[in-house]
């Protein structure tokens, strides 16, 4: 099998002899060198195993005839990042993942590769790295955990969040609380919910770049580490084909991927990965487009926390393959296009069947007739702001009420847990944005407190920032132009009434033009700040969440 030339030849004997001080075989060198790019630490639930992973991938890379090389690359925990200035770190790693990866891959000379994430921003940083470099790559991703059980209820971390609430609020003992902190994450695994992580390992597998099973076989079964050596010998299979990730991850694979993200309802933050991985292959993807497809698509399923099904439920319902299977009824889908595994998609949904169609409504039944995310503009958000649609409650679909202004987290947290908050009230968190924050931070925590509380159908939240995919109720998030830029939300005054409709994707803030005019002219651009370090660059060069929060 041809490699591409990096250690061949008398002029790289040197770099042979450097491979030989490792171990390596004339054999080993002669064969094609296959990265193996491993995430694994001892810091994140969804990759202290791997180890184990990467193992499976370099047997089957071996298989068929392969010499794998691991490479290691950083993760952050967003549930143990939550909170505190450590989230500020969470969305500007993805860029860290994304440029590591070009490094040690170029540097290398690698002939293709093997990418092993699990969670939030490792997987888009790895499908961005893989655009970038675009060389043969196969992801496969650690695997979801298994839902926890508490009085007989499903559970997972959102709801240990939401129960802080609870306790606060006096509906829960302390003793109950710690219940769900015992047992909601029962085993490793990315979080058992459709948060980021798993909407984004489901995600990697309708664009194609994930062999079937990757987002929903849970990580604690052997068929994870049987898929993972499929992974090592498939990468060798498109290695000798040449089929690279820009030949997969097309306009119209990036179409695929909305439209199962829309059926899905999974994280609102797959509106910032989804955008950044399509810049990186060539293809402009923007928030209209989002809307477009949410518009025909219909909500087939309603995961944790929009509902009481978890991931191991959609794997044993018969995982993403049977929703595009689904989708594919009212020609929703682009089954000719080109996957990892050599086939297209519609030779890979052939076998796939819905096995339960309470997890996986039909398309003649759906939870709602049109998408999970929705993307409202007006005069609040001119360039937009996402909503996970599907997991608000129909009395917050539309809603108009005060402003309450918080100008971080922290300050939100202290007013709602102060009793600030009453029903009614709009909450605006801003300067959370990607430069303001800087790295616009994902605050499940305001959200989950509230719903604990028991307000989240009465109480709204939009920031600049965003929030987790364990997040649930009328949370706002991404609005663009953030406050930090000019955007109008750092305009906003307290008492200013707020509306919005999220069925017709409107929000308004409900003062006049002139005002607002006036309130531009007395805006002050804010200090940074963090004024050194990786984030001060961050926050010089990244843009707007409109975007994909991409850096220029």
């Amino acid at each position: 099998m041809k490699t591409n030339g990096a250690r061949e030849g008398i002029e790289r004997a040197p770099h042979r002899s450097l491979f030989k001080a490792m171990g390596y075989t004339d054999e080993e060198i002669r064969a094609p060198l296959i990265g193996v790019i491993n995430s694994q630490n001892e810091i994140i639930p969804g990759h202290i195993y791997l180890d184990k992973i990467a193992d499976a991938v370099k047997a089957g890379v071996r298989l068929r005839g392969g010499t794998p090389a691991e490479v290691s690359t950083i993760g952050v925990c967003d549930g143990i990042a939550m909170g505190h200035v450590g989230m500020k770190y969470s969305l500007a790693s993805r860029e860290l993942i994304a440029d590591s990866i070009e490094t040690v891959a170029i540097a290398h000379g690698f002939d293709a590769l093997v990418m092993i994430p699990n969670c939030d921003k490792v997987v888009p940083g790895m499908l961005m790295a893989a655009a970038r470099v675009n060389i043969p790559t196969v992801v496969i991703s650690g695997g979801p955990m298994m839902a926890g059980k508490v009085q007989g209820k499903s559970v997972s971390l959102s709801n240990v969040f939401e129960a802080v609430g609870a306790v606060k609020a006096g509906k829960m003992t302390e003793d109950e609380l710690y219940e769900y902190e015992e047992k909601a994450c029962p085993s490793c695994g990315s979080c058992a919910g459709m948060y980021t992580a798993n909407s984004m390992n489901c995600l990697t597998e309708a664009l194609g770049m994930g062999l079937p099973g990757n987002g929903t076989i849970p990580a604690v079964y052997a068929e994870r580490i049987r898929l993972a050596k499929k992974a090592g010998m498939e990468v060798m299979a498109l290695l000798e084909k040449n089929i690279r990730p820009q030949d997969i991850m097309t306009e119209k694979a990036f179409e695929n991927a909305l439209t199962v993200d829309m059926a899905l309802g999974c994280s609102t933050n797959s509106m910032l990965h989804l955008p950044a991985i399509a810049h990186e292959a060539g293809v402009v993807l923007n928030l209209e487009a989002a809307n477009l497809i949410s518009e025909r698509t219909p909500n087939l399923c309603k995961l944790a926390p929009a509902g009481q099904h978890h991931i191991e439920d959609l794997y044993f319902a018969g995982g993403v393959q049977a929703v595009i299977k689904e989708l594919a009824k009212k020609d929703l889908i682009q089954l000719d296009l080109l996957t990892v595994t050599g086939k297209t998609v519609a030779e890979n949904i052939s076998q796939a069947q819905n096995l339960n169609d309470e997890v996986i409504r039909t398309v003649e039944n759906p939870y709602n007739e049109t998408g999970g995310i929705a993307v409202l503009k007006g005069n609040l958000a001119p360039d937009g702001c996402v909503v996970k649609r599907s997991a608000v409650a129909k009395e917050m679909l539309t809603h108009k009420g005060p402003a309450r202004v918080f100008e971080s987290e922290e300050e939100v947290i202290a007013g709602i847990l102060g009793g600030e908050i009453k029903p009614g009230d709009v909450v605006v968190i801003r300067y959370e944005g990607p430069k303001g924050g800087p790295g616009m931070r994902e605050m499940l925590a305001p959200t989950s407190t509230l719903a604990g509380m028991g307000l989240d159908k009465s109480v709204a939240l939009i920031t600049d920032g965003r929030f987790s995919g364990a997040t649930r109720g009328a949370s706002i998030g991404h609005v663009s132009p953030e406050a930090a830029e000019g955007g109008p939300i750092g305009l906003v005054e307290e008492g200013d009434f707020i509306s919005f409709d999220i069925t017709k994707g409107k929000i308004e803030l409900l003062v006049s033009e002139e005002e607002l005019t006036k309130r531009k002219q007395r805006w002050q651009t804010p200090e940074p700040k963090i004024k050194k370090g990786y984030l001060a660059r961050y926050a010089r060069l990244v843009t707007s969440a409109s975007t994909g929060a991409i850096l220029r």
